[in-house]
């Protein structure tokens, strides 16, 4: 089995939990990390917790958080 993927020390994208609160806002919850595939074709996805039950998931560029860590 060959390795398909590019896994750089850092993912190149976080993965969001999304769901609506009673007040009408989002919460955004980060529940994983994306690495892409060296072809440029998919990404790797690794999961800290699974999503909740009809949640939407968001998959954003990932930045540096406060602290100088990502």
């Amino acid at each position: 089995m060959t390795n398909e993927t590019s896994k750089p020390n850092r993912p190149s994208h976080r993965i969001y939990n999304l769901t609506k609160c009673e007040d009408g806002k989002t919460n955004w919850g980060e529940i994983g990390a994306a690495w892409p595939h060296k072809d440029g074709k998919g990404f790797t996805l690794k999961f800290s917790t699974l999503p909740a039950a009809g949640a939407d998931i968001a998959l954003r560029v990932a930045t540096a958080k406060k602290g100088g860590a990502q």
